[in-house]
């Protein structure tokens, strides 16, 4: 009997070990980094590759994702490079960030950046930009701007393309590559030194090698060339997983892809808005395998590994739902039938609630706020939701969001 209770004892030992050891893990300080290289679509990367890409996928996953929102709707989105950006950026199609291309921009900051969301959060955390177009920073996340809140970012390099005495050639022009090589060296750099808690990695000549030269040797070598500058800051993150006591996403990516030669890119065939996600994650979910996979799906992503929580107007306006964690619902379609709207979405599995909610106006689009009014309430594996619009202001436009525990998806309706 004392040998029994001995063995009781250190099996119970065991436990609380394991159990604390288990807690000290989950308790690991957690920090993202993602890398935007420019212009490779989905089939080219699979073919090329490249090392870095699929070394950070064998610790997690990769997966073909899409750009460009949906075609022939509100959210139709040009696949151009500044706009991807802000897909990302954002979590938002063009339709509420306002960034259309590359020049004359002027963004919707109401509709907050990942950057943003962080400096809003109670703990103090530390950004991170590392970047080849210095509009990156002063325009599309507006630092220090009176809309974004006068947003700062912690750790800055970018503005090479601006040094015409360091990174010019011949015929006057920026050296991108040499900028993007910097920009690498700037970054893993920085990540093993101070670890910032969100950083983004933007790299250029990936596009300008398509632009010039289409699909082709030329471009294959600077894909790899690119990744191979990559693969320093994906060292930098191993070596502060080693030594310190954190935990790191990482998340690889592209903005668009590209048209049938390579040269071009801008408008909605399947391989222009054919993009792709790689990280080293795991807890990943259904969504990371599904076709809706989308551009957009990374900010809540980001925000559900770290923690970010965000007000209920800033969340009810994103379309993306994350990749990583419980999954449930997805999917939103509106079905208008004379005063009636079938709100339909898909659902895996769930027993919780889903809840609906309208508003009938977009005054949040302008910096305002809209009355969102709880509608209805159901169980999210029915799917399906009919919104009886005479019971309600009469309106020509209507956004509708379906919330789970782990999900809110949003749609417009013009009538």
């Amino acid at each position: 009997m004392k040998k029994k209770n001995n063995c009781m004892r250190k099996g119970g030992w065991m436990m609380l070990l394991a159990l604390f050891m288990l807690a000290q893990a989950s308790a690991r300080t957690r920090k993202v980094v993602y890398v935007v290289y420019d212009g490779i679509p989905a089939d080219y990367i699979e073919r090329v590759h490249p090392k870095t890409v699929f070394d950070v996928a064998s610790h997690g996953g990769y997966a073909r994702a899409y750009t460009g929102g949906e075609i022939g709707a509100y959210s139709q989105t040009p696949t151009i490079s500044a706009v991807g950006y802000m897909n990302i950026l954002t979590g938002t199609w063009l339709n509420k960030h306002n960034v259309p291309g590359n020049s004359n921009l002027k963004p919707n900051y109401n509709y907050w950046s990942l950057f943003r969301i962080a400096k809003e959060q109670r703990k103090n955390y530390t950004t991170a930009l590392f970047s080849s177009w210095t509009d990156n920073r002063t325009v599309l996340i507006g630092e220090g701007k009176p809309e974004t809140g006068g947003l700062k970012i912690d750790y800055v390099r970018d503005g090479y393309e601006l040094d015409s005495g360091r990174f010019k050639r011949p015929n006057g022009s920026p050296d991108v590559f040499a900028i993007d090589s910097v920009v690498c060296r700037e970054a893993a750099e920085c990540i093993r030194r101070n670890a910032p808690d969100l950083s983004w990695v933007y790299l250029w000549y990936t596009d300008e090698a398509f632009h010039g030269h289409g699909n082709g040797e030329y471009s294959d070598t600077y894909v790899r060339k690119t990744d191979e500058q990559v693969a320093r800051i994906w060292e930098a993150v191993q070596y502060r997983e080693k030594h310190f006591d954190e935990e790191w996403m990482v998340i690889l990516t592209t903005d668009h892809g590209r048209g049938e030669s390579g040269h071009s890119h801008g408008g909605q065939s399947a391989r222009e808005r054919s993009v792709w996600i790689s990280t080293n994650v795991g807890g990943l979910n259904a969504q990371f395998g599904r076709p809706t996979l989308a551009l957009v799906d990374i900010l809540p992503t980001i925000c559900r590994f770290m923690g970010f929580e965000m007000p209920r107007d800033v969340a009810f306006e994103k379309d993306g739902i994350s990749f990583y964690g419980k999954s449930d619902i997805y999917e939103l379609t509106t079905l208008p039938y004379d005063n009636e709207v079938e709100l339909r979405w898909q659902c895996g599995r769930s027993k919780d609630d889903a809840v609906i909610y309208m508003a009938t106006t977009n005054h949040y689009k302008e910096g305002g706020k809209d009355e969102w009014v709880e509608v209805g309430r159901v169980k999210a594996r029915e799917g399906r939701f009919v919104v009886q619009l005479d019971r309600y202001p009469k309106s020509r436009f209507y956004k509708f969001a379906v919330a789970t525990p782990h999900t809110v998806l949003n749609r417009w309706l013009y009538r």
